[in-house]
């Protein structure tokens, strides 16, 4: 796997097709940006129509002849996610899956099915939608599905005793927790993969550490620092460079994880980044696998 990477090594994408969750902003907005001008048709997934589209005029005011289109998907809402995959599977085709969307560091709440915000929006939202576009994805011979993690899983385990918190509630420790169940079935996905032989490969990246809109949960005692985040570490342009990279270099095989390769994997360029053993750790994959079947009621039968 090279490292380096940046949106100029974004080869051609003519023809092929994107669904971008949360691109409406943040790295899923420069992650659609960049993909519409190499060709991409990009599909935005996202909870704000109104959102989304303006997002969509001002890439297309970039890139004129961008094939963009809106895709309702709000993440806390396995209704809307059920509706969204069946909105996905009638496009001529879909290529890459990116599972961008997430929420981080958010007050105490449940989503619309009774889950914990974060491990219902950023691990079960993306859990479902994934399986109900495993069929859509196998028909294209080069077929993967990106999603997104955090270094912040490096510091996290799974309470599979308490995952809807109702003993304790610790916004880091939720949020890190969903990052570890996303990287977890980035793994355990392409194991399963592998064994039936599917032309879908799994990937997973990390921004490092980049200025976006995730931060706004943060507090007052954060806006003093935030103008010095893309100075030290990422702009919000290159913090996509990950998912970039994940989406499109064409060296990538499944289970490969990549994010920035400067700076403790916090910035710069794209390349491999460290996954911790709990992660890679088959039995706990298998288990948040039957978990997330059970809690979500959607089985990718693999």
């Amino acid at each position: 796997m090279a490292k380096g990477f940046t949106d100029r090594d974004v080869p051609d994408q003519t023809g092929r097709t994107f669904l971008v969750t949360g691109a409406n902003t943040g790295i899923g907005y420069e992650a659609a940006r960049v993909l519409a001008a190499h060709g991409a048709r990009v599909l935005f997934g996202c909870r704000d129509e109104t959102r989304a589209r303006a997002a969509m005029t001002a890439i297309a005011g970039e890139t004129p002849d961008a094939d963009l289109d809106f895709v309702a998907l709000d993440q806390a809402d396995l209704a809307s996610v059920r509706a969204a995959a069946e909105r996905v599977a009638a496009e001529p085709r879909l290529d890459v899956l990116v599972n961008n969307a997430g929420i981080m560091h958010v007050p105490k709440g449940q989503t619309r099915d009774g889950f914990e915000r974060h491990f219902g929006v950023n691990h079960l939202g993306t859990f479902a939608l994934t399986a109900l576009l495993l069929e859509k994805l196998a028909e294209q011979p080069d077929s993967r599905v990106v999603t997104t993690s955090s270094v912040a899983h490096l510091f996290s385990r799974m309470d599979f005793d308490d995952l809807n918190a109702e003993r304790r509630y610790q916004r880091d420790a939720r949020y890190g927790q969903s990052k570890l169940a996303n990287l977890l079935f980035v793994f355990e996905l392409d194991r399963r993969l592998r064994a039936a032989s599917s032309p879908t490969i799994s990937v997973g990246c990390h921004p490092g550490i980049a200025a976006t809109e995730l931060t706004r949960h943060f507090g007052g005692w954060y806006r003093p620092f935030a103008p010095l985040v893309s100075r030290v570490f990422n702009d919000q342009a290159e913090g996509a460079w990950p998912t970039l990279m994940a989406a499109t270099a064409p060296d990538l095989k499944g289970g490969d994880y990549v994010g920035p390769t400067r700076r403790f994997e916090t910035a710069g360029p794209a390349g491999p980044a460290f996954a911790n053993s709990i992660s890679q750790d088959p039995d706990t994959g298998q288990r948040l696998w039957e978990v997330s079947i059970e809690m979500t009621g959607v089985d990718p039968g693999i």
